[in-house]
């Protein structure tokens, strides 16, 4: 059986576009993962499954990645005791509001840490399972902090608007 550091869930097939930066800085972490597609509403079972296998093949997290009503992570949380992290994803009319509140508004008990909707959720989600697994990794630490300071490197030095006082 192929151990894992984290498994990720998506509800749909179009739910794994969005994932190209989360799945590179995966790969720049040297974070092992395992990406499925299992539905909480037409998959319930197999999503089941996928998250007891997880645990036993050592996975340390749960990302679980969703559009529209979003109840995957909601589903996997209830399921396991890893750490979940809900990507709420922007689709459907709503464009992505009703993803958020149907994964951050969990009942006491079974949580669900949720990152933003957008194309930031994927890269955000890698980086908070990588602090999770940085607790007992001193090497993903580094890389972590290596990847932490090439966005300080980047960020504006000068202001980016000024305004003058009148004399």
């Amino acid at each position: 059986m192929e151990r894992i550091s984290v498994l990720i869930l998506f509800g749909s097939q179009s739910d794994m576009v969005p994932w190209e930066d989360g799945f590179s800085l995966l790969d720049r972490l040297k974070i092992d993962f395992e990406a499925q597609v299992s539905s909480a509403h037409r998959m319930p079972d197999r999503t089941r499954k996928l998250v007891k296998s997880a645990e036993k093949r050592g996975a340390k997290a749960v990302i679980a990645c969703a559009g529209m009503a979003a109840h995957l992570a909601g589903v996997v949380a209830s399921e396991t005791l890893l750490p979940v992290i809900g990507v709420p994803l922007s689709a459907g009319p709503f464009q992505g509001q009703d993803s958020l509140l149907s994964t951050v508004q969990m009942p006491a008990g079974v949580p669900v840490a949720t990152v933003t909707v957008g194309p930031a959720g994927p890269v955000n989600a890698v980086v908070l399972v990588g602090e999770i697994l940085a607790l007992s990794d001193r090497n993903l630490r580094e890389r972590l902090r290596s990847y932490r300071s090439q966005w300080v490197k980047k960020a504006p030095k000068k202001p980016v608007r000024k305004r003058k006082s009148p004399k």
